[in-house]
């Protein structure tokens, strides 16, 4: 890697909070909680990695949508029932997001990649994917387009559809039309993290969105005609000297709404959270999850058909930046969040640094991932893993999703770790996906299956 394009990539990323620093690694913090139990792992049979898009591994200075970034990043997946992944990435060369299904045996369904945001003109970062619970050919779609529209940041929150499995989408439809800079999560007024945003379905086919913006704000908002229309986006948060970020999305069975996220500009940010009607009326006003000294961020929800809702986040002692590590919490049906515990122990041979965790349930069973921080100075390379299979009472050890860790190189995300990059479902199907980034050499996503019997 030259220096020309080492001086390259670090002023590009310097931008950007936790995409551009690795020092969210080797945890440190003291253990204040007790540790969980940890239960057998139990038999999961994973399948090679496979390689859904390959490119370039450059980034040129950062000149707006002139830019010349040549890579592919920000993979996303979605499964299906018979074990088919569902996966979106975005080539950057071409500044467009890309879809492509591929069965249980790692065969592509689509003679090409399907360009989902056909704005070549525009870059469109870190989408969402969904798949209709009642039509396993529609698919919905939320991604950031970088348009410029006349304030401090360009960013606006694009929806696209599709109800042919994704050989075609309808024209993307613009939800947020703002001058704030949609789709940034503020850490500091120097440093934020891209993809803050989320999107799910709930049981009545409801879609729901929710962003922040680089001033401070986060919205959601609703669609009930299958993403023809959507609602005016809604305030939930509006605090410009603690800005929200990283909002993350989950719908139960009854069409309840919970929205989880956190805060920038505060050393000692908390997790935040709300719940919605299946209108979009408040039940619960936003409080705090848990109160700590340490700052906590990138929330990951998950909810169950039993109405438990499950809760990741990642925590620095030390403030934003600062290594950090996993915590959990659950709440069962209309009950208060549970203390907050770590998941891995303080002196743990696993206790790397963590961060950005996304969170999955199948039945009983939680599945959880994350950004892995080996070495304080260096961006996160590969991707841990755990599970429960008794409903979070118990995890697993951690370990590394096999193959995530490339010899040479780091994750990807370079716009931003804010990311969902695991989908399981109720056949004991897990999908994992990750980008991994070679200076100067190559670009790849990849998508790497397991399977466990239930």
């Amino acid at each position: 890697m030259s220096d020309v394009v080492k001086h390259r990539l670090a002023l590009h990323l310097s931008c950007s909070s936790l995409r551009q620093t690795a020092l969210l690694a080797t945890a440190s913090l003291l253990l204040t909680l007790a540790a969980p139990s940890i239960a057998d792992e139990g038999p999961i049979t994973w399948q090679p990695a496979l390689q859904i898009a390959s490119g370039e591994a450059h980034v040129g200075p950062w000149r707006m949508n002139k830019s010349d970034f040549r890579y592919v990043d920000d993979p996303t997946v979605a499964l299906h029932q018979d074990g088919t992944a569902a996966v979106l990435w975005v080539d950057q060369a071409q500044q467009d997001v890309f879809f492509q299904a591929i069965d249980r045996n790692g065969e592509p369904q689509h003679d090409e990649p399907t360009n989902v945001s056909r704005s070549g003109d525009t870059f469109s970062w870190l989408p969402r994917l969904v798949i209709a619970g009642d039509d396993p050919d529609t698919l919905y779609v939320l991604w950031q387009e970088i348009i410029f529209s006349g304030g401090s940041h360009g960013g606006d929150i694009l929806f696209a559809r599709s109800q042919d499995g994704g050989m075609t989408f309808s024209e993307p439809l613009n939800l947020s039309r703002s001058r704030e800079g949609a789709g940034k999560g503020r850490l500091t007024e120097q440093r934020w993290d891209n993809g803050s945003l989320d999107l799910a379905e709930g049981p009545d086919g409801t879609i729901w969105a929710a962003w922040t913006t680089y001033e401070g704000d986060l919205y959601i908002s609703h669609s009930q005609d299958g993403g023809n229309t959507f609602a005016q986006p809604q305030p939930v948060a509006r605090d410009d000297a603690r800005p929200a970020r990283a909002p993350s999305l989950a719908v139960d069975d009854e069409g309840r709404v919970h929205l989880a996220w956190s805060v920038g500009e505060d050393p000692a940010a908390n997790i935040h959270y709300t719940l919605s009607d299946s209108s979009g009326a408040i039940l619960a006003e936003p409080a705090v999850v848990a109160t700590s000294r340490g700052h906590s961020d990138a929330p990951s929800l998950a909810v169950d058909a039993n109405g438990t809702l499950h809760l990741a986040y990642a925590e620095a002692a030390d403030g934003p930046g600062q290594p950090s590590r996993l915590y959990y919490t659950r709440a069962d049906h209309g009950e208060r969040f549970a203390t907050p515990r770590p998941l891995v122990e303080e002196q743990s041979e696993d206790a790397a640094g963590h961060g950005y965790p996304s969170i999955a349930v199948a039945g009983s069973h939680v599945h959880l991932t994350w950004e892995r921080f080996p070495d304080p100075r260096q961006r996160p390379r590969g991707l841990g893993i755990m599970h429960s299979w008794d409903s979070g009472e118990t995890f697993s050890s951690p370990s590394i999703v096999p193959e995530s860790v490339v010899d040479i190189g780091f994750n990807g995300n370079l716009q931003g770790l804010l990311t969902r990059k695991l989908a399981v479902n109720h056949n004991g199907d897990i999908a994992v996906v990750n980008s991994t980034f070679q200076p100067d050499e190559a670009s790849h996503a990849w998508l790497i299956r397991g399977r466990y019997e239930r």
